[in-house]
């Protein structure tokens, strides 16, 4: 670690709001600091409110629902901190691209991975946003004709019209694809579509049903229609398209646009296992942040069969390929050998960020497994961060647990490449 970079590292998490432009300090006092015994080392904890979305309000354009993603805070602290503009930042569970497209808000190159090609079509598109007007255009030039049925059965999510616009347009982008001609006009309206199929609000394509970033099973919604006494009504896509694009594109600037032009140009998607990503150069990657799959808490293909199935994505390839890791011991498998690839890709002086979060009810706190590996993959490691912010109504809604005494805590272990370090065995 260069001794400008430790400086700074220790300067912010120790007192933050010394050097980072987006902390203001306001409401909070001094990181507490305590040592912790992991796995017979002792481990440094930095305890603040490092972030919050009180701070700044992140462009619109993250705002793409997605089960058990993070804030762009969380990756914009570590950005700004542990890279300069044009570095290259990775993230091997890429998810909706909080990372990517924040990294490349912030004039760096960006690699994103995830198993699921669901991924690269809710990213890409962010990274080349067309103009309102472009989407009005092109969504005229779609022939969303009624008369038309999915090959499989919808009609507890949709009225019988709004599902044929869904396939009209569906068909529409497939056979731009086919035919090597769809742009990122059509990109973008493939992914605001994706995130608009089912929801529980009228902005949405479906009757109500769960929160957007989680699509039931027909039988499921079968039961909540009858619950809610509800059928499905005529809903048009092309105005709530336009409506979300409206909302993803306010208050995005020039400056935004050449930003995310700029990073586009290089951006690598990868849909690889992210313990074997060979398409990355060794050594090429500055920071890696990330959030990897917590063993069975989240079951990401049931969530996004509907999305998938939009996309024309083979579920069951995509199922087979997920790291779902029911014990510890089997994630700890699985990350080891993330951890091994990730130190063959960060360069010397480079570093992860790897959110490890609260899991089971705190009664398992998945530092104390990661820490391991980490060390025995080759990094050192700085210690955890564990960004602690006031709960909310919001993180009740969306189901947070990881909250105590009014509290809702992210956590970050922090690991370091050094210039020159040997393999822990």
């Amino acid at each position: 670690m260069s001794v400008q970079t430790a400086e700074r590292l220790q300067e912010v998490l120790r007192k933050p709001g010394t050097t980072l432009a987006d902390w203001n300090g306001s409401g909070a006092g001094n990181t507490v600091v305590e040592e912790v015994e992991t796995d017979g080392r002792a481990v440094r904890y930095y305890i603040n409110e490092f972030w919050t979305s009180r701070q700044r309000r992140a462009l619109a354009l993250h705002e793409v629902p997605y089960r058990a993603c993070f804030k762009a805070e969380l990756p914009r602290f570590f950005i700004q901190l542990l890279s300069e503009p044009g570095d290259l930042v990775y993230d091997p569970f890429a998810g909706r691209g909080t990372t990517a497209v924040e990294a490349a808000l912030l004039h760096r190159r960006v690699t994103s991975n995830d198993i699921n090609p669901l991924c690269e079509i809710l990213v890409r598109p962010r990274l080349a946003p067309p103009r309102q007007s472009q989407v009005a255009e092109r969504l005229e030039q779609v022939p969303l004709v009624h008369g038309l049925e999915a090959e499989l059965d919808l009609s507890m999510f949709y009225h019988s019209d709004t599902e044929s616009e869904i396939v009209a347009l569906r068909n529409y982008l497939l056979q731009r694809l086919e035919e090597g001609a769809l742009d990122s006009v059509d990109d973008w309206i493939r992914m605001v579509a994706t995130t608009r199929l089912t929801g529980h609000s009228s902005g949405f394509f479906s009757v109500y049903t769960f929160p957007p970033n989680q699509a039931v099973t027909q039988k499921s919604q079968r039961r909540i229609n009858r619950k809610r006494q509800q059928a499905p009504e005529y809903r048009p896509i092309a105005p709530r398209i336009l409506d979300k694009s409206r909302d993803l594109l306010k208050a995005l600037g020039r400056s935004q646009r050449e930003a995310l032009a700029e990073s586009n140009g290089s951006a690598m998607f990868l849909t690889e296992d992210a313990r074997e990503t060979h398409t990355i150069v060794p050594e090429s990657v500055q920071l890696t942040v990330t959030s990897p799959p917590f063993l069975d808490v989240v079951q990401y293909a049931d969530d996004n069969w509907l999305r998938c199935w939009f996309n024309s994505i083979d579920l069951a390839s995509v199922e087979v390929r997920l790291t779902m890791a029911r014990t510890v011991e089997a994630w700890s498998d699985v990350m080891g050998g993330v951890f091994q690839e990730l130190y063959r890709v960060t360069r010397p002086d480079g570093w992860v960020a790897f959110e490890v979060g609260e899991v089971r009810n705190r009664k398992l706190l998945l530092e104390e497994v990661v820490v391991p590996l980490g060390l025995a993959a080759g990094f050192g490691c700085e210690g955890v961060v564990v960004n602690q912010q006031d709960f909310t109504k919001t993180s009740n809604i969306w189901g947070v647990r990881n909250n105590r005494a009014g509290t809702n805590t992210n956590r970050i272990t922090l690991f370091h490449k050094a210039v020159e370090r040997h393999r822990v065995h």
